[in-house]
Order: structure tokens, then sequence, then C-alpha cells
């Protein structure tokens, strides 16, 4: 079984906005639809969780109900943090989820998940284990030296972008948040579940990804989320 768990427990203040803003409708549609759907479309997802913050879950069901998105079976509340969140949604599917099956963990606010970057991190996890989309890092990166200036460089090729979605083996999962929370290793600030992955000591696997996978953080992301619902692509492009 492949299980998908959608990260939706923020408020998201940066956007500046009076509700939750994976909850803001965008051409009549919430932008967690937007995501649920891609889930809910790709055949290798047989289950959908969405970890919600609280006063929204039944809101939630009534949208998903409304969209069709069959899928979904648990809601659970988020945590104070991310990785708390994340925590909860993977607790939650103990003794619901075998330890082989995959758990492919999404931000909410991520919409444009594309079906071939999905197919791939599934493929890649079911192979290695897991799996974290990544790209290449095209721009030049230099190290800080005194406020103002450098005199350091990191080879790009050395670097990869990643984000989610990000898939890992039931079993490993459960142990990492067991793990880390007991220990107190790779939860904190920005951290999420590749980072304290790595601070446990495993290795991760690249799979693919997709510069289309923006993540909606700000008012300016929300209109570029707009612009690709709204493209259309040429048909001269190979």
């Amino acid at each position: 079984m492949n299980v998908a768990v959608i990260i939706a427990g923020g408020s998201g203040s940066r956007m500046g906005q009076d509700i939750p803003k994976q909850f803001i409708n965008v051409y009549d549609k919430p932008v967690l639809i937007y995501t649920l759907e891609g889930f809910q479309k790709h055949p290798q997802i047989d289950a959908i969780e969405v970890v919600c913050i609280d006063g929204w879950h039944d809101v939630l069901w009534a949208y998903a109900k409304q969209f069709n998105i069959s899928k979904l079976k648990w809601v659970v509340s988020g945590g104070a943090t991310g990785q708390e969140s994340i925590r909860n949604g993977v607790y939650n599917l103990e003794g619901k989820c075998a330890d082989d099956d995959i758990v492919v963990i999404h931000d909410g606010i991520r919409p444009l998940v594309d079906e071939t970057v999905l197919t791939d991190v599934i493929m890649k996890a079911t192979q290695y284990g897991n799996a974290v989309t990544s790209l290449p890092y095209n721009e030049q990166i230099f190290v800080v030296d005194d406020d103002i200036s450098t005199v350091k460089y990191i080879p790009r090729e050395t670097l990869r972008r990643v984000s989610t979605p990000q898939a890992y083996k039931f079993e490993k999962l459960l142990w990492g948040y067991k793990k880390a929370f007991a220990e107190k290793i790779g939860i904190y600030g920005s951290s999420y579940t590749n980072t304290m992955m790595v601070e446990l000591g495993e290795r991760l696997y690249f799979a693919a990804g997709s510069d289309k996978n923006i993540k909606l953080t700000t008012k300016d992301d929300l209109e570029m989320f707009k612009a690709y619902l709204k493209s259309d692509k040429d048909n001269w492009l190979k």
C-alpha cells in the first residue's frame, strides 16, 4: 500500500491572509484541494491522510466530499512545529500500515506536484527504502566570509535542491520519528523528515523533481500559481 501524508497544519502567517493559506480559494477551489487532486488521480496512491490545522477538520472533510477526494481516509491534528505535525501523521498510521508500505510525505501548499515526479519517488522508495524529490542547483553558491565579501564557493555540481514529495518505507519512518523525538535529534527549526533522517545516520536517495513544484509561502507565490494554472504549453516545444 502507498499512503500519502499531506502536511497542512500551519497557519500560513507569511501570506498575510485571514485564513490558513492552504484553504485560500484560487478559481473557486482551495489550494489544498489542488494538492489532494494530484494524489487522488495518481493510480499508485491507495490512501491519503491529511495533517490539518485544528478547527478546519470539518471544512476539509466537506471540501473532500465536494471535490470527490475519495482516497482521503484520515485527518489528524497538526503540532506546534512542522516536525511535530509530520510525527502526528506518522504515529496515526501505526497499526494501519505494514512495515514495507510506502509513505509519501508532501506539503499541502505545493499544489503542482507532477504525476511523473510522484511516480518516480514511489519507485525509488520501493527500490531503496526512501526517496527525496530533487533538482540540480543552477546558480553559483558562495560562502560568506565577513558579511560583505567571500573567498570561497561551493561547486554547484555537488548540490541538489530537495523538497517534497519524499517517500519512506513505513517501518523506517516510524523508527526515525520515535528515535528523533526521544533523543531530540533533527526536530528543531526548519528540520524536515529528510534532514532528520540524515542526522540519524541514514543515506537518502534522489528522485526526479520539477521546477513547477512551487511552495506557496507569499502572495507572489500565489500569483505564480495562478499563472501556472492559466498557462498552456507551446506545441512546438519538445
